[in-house]
């Protein structure tokens, strides 16, 4: 009971409970706009009549977005704390929704990645606030547990965009539904949150209270730290990897073994997302027993598994073989985040806004993917996310040796 407690506890007493519920919901809101594109991606291919290439635009401008957000969000939280960050993201998250509305009148692809533009960065200013702040809310030890916790409700967010995505973008007889009826409703909610935000007292987390440098760790520059330099590149590339595979999804699927897109959202709803959230809560309790950088080796090494046999374009095998990397991704963002920032001390605001630059790797991945397979075939362009977990690998191991 007592590690459990200290989740969310200092060693010295101090009890962070209340922020860190508060802070958690944010991880569903962001956790659904980023699933609901892999849906939206297969929808604007046939609305719009566009190619998988240029649908790929999608993921780009959201997580270009991230590139260009994260520094001047990074600035906001310094300057102004982290409930100013949040109340900023909720605020840009919900107009950029609310702009789907006068879109589906336009029916302009253009106008709709201006819309999914804005919400990359409110998602920018969240993720920049809530992905460090949860880290420090409590012992520094466990660190690791308590993001992969928050991001299990992130998984739940997963869950619902490609189920909500499905339903209102697919309907039943195989034709096109409503792009703004589920976007309006995400905005209104995220409107009505950010106003609460705006009244509740968050504490902010003092540089006493952050994790510090130990006496064998004394670098003085951020970029001297070793462990956060190599987790900046295999975040990138972690991103990178789960983009390219979600909004591939649903394109392999429907060519493999023929069901409609209605039922493959689904599938990637229920099946695929549903194994990412629960890999998240177990991931967050097995941490209790094996050390994080071990545990993300044995997730690496099964994702590349499971890379091969999509690749290999072996049918029912081969879909099954995106749900085990489903489960697979699902502790790689905490887990290489909270490593990637542990004992930066002073550092921590400047490196999380370094590490949501990262993300960026969302924007590159898809449109590569799209391309190979636009000129080749969808399979092979799996080998993007296969190279990328290869990388997460040898960060793992990196960190392992260190740690020997």
């Amino acid at each position: 009971m007592k590690s459990k407690i200290r989740l969310v506890q200092t060693a010295d007493g101090v009890n962070y409970l209340v922020p860190f519920v508060l802070i958690t919901t944010l991880f569903f809101l962001w956790g659904f706009a980023h699933s609901i594109l892999d849906v939206l991606n297969k929808h604007f291919q046939d609305a719009l009549s566009i190619s998988k290439t240029h649908s790929a635009l999608i993921q780009a401008v959201v997580y270009g977005g991230y590139f260009l957000m994260a520094m001047p969000a990074g600035e906001i939280i310094r300057r102004h704390g982290y409930r100013a960050g949040v109340v900023t993201g909720l605020l840009l998250y919900g107009i950029g929704a609310l702009m789907f509305i006068p879109g589906e009148q336009i029916m302009s692809f253009e106008f709709f990645l201006l819309s999914l533009f804005i919400i990359g960065c409110g998602l920018t200013c969240l993720e920049t606030a809530a992905n460090p702040y949860v880290t420090v809310l409590g012992d520094k030890d466990s660190a690791e547990r308590r993001i992969n916790l928050a991001q299990s409700f992130n998984g739940l967010g997963w869950i619902c965009g490609p189920l909500v995505g499905g339903l209102f973008l697919f309907s039943a007889d195989g034709g096109n539904g409503s792009v703004a009826i589920p976007y309006a409703i995400i905005g209104i909610l995220v409107l009505l949150v950010a106003i609460v935000f705006s009244r509740i007292h968050l504490p902010e987390i003092t540089l006493a209270e952050e994790p510090v440098e130990t006496a064998t760790n004394k670098q003085s520059s951020l970029w001297q730290h070793r462990n956060f330099t190599f987790g900046l590149i295999a975040l990138f590339f972690y991103v990178a990897a789960q983009t390219g595979i979600n909004s591939f999804f649903i394109n392999y699927v429907t060519e493999h073994i023929s069901i409609s897109a209605r039922e493959a959202a689904l599938w990637l709803s229920f099946v695929g997302m549903g194994l990412f959230m629960a890999g998240r809560m177990g991931g967050s309790w097995l941490m209790g027993f094996i050390r994080a950088e071990r545990l993300l080796t044995y997730m690496a090494a099964g994702a590349i598994l499971a890379m091969i046999l999509v690749m290999l374009g072996m049918g029912v095998i081969s879909v099954g073989a995106f749900f085990l990397c489903f489960l697979c991704e699902s502790i790689m963002f905490p887990t290489i985040f909270a490593l990637a920032i542990r004992g930066v001390g002073e550092h921590t605001k400047r490196a999380s806004s370094y590490l949501i630059m990262s993300i960026v790797g969302g924007a590159i991945a898809p449109i590569i993917m799209g391309y190979i397979a636009d000129t080749i075939s969808t399979a092979t362009g799996f080998i993007v996310p296969l190279l990328c977990f290869i990388v997460i690998l040898a960060y793992a191991i990196h960190l392992q040796k260190n740690n020997r």
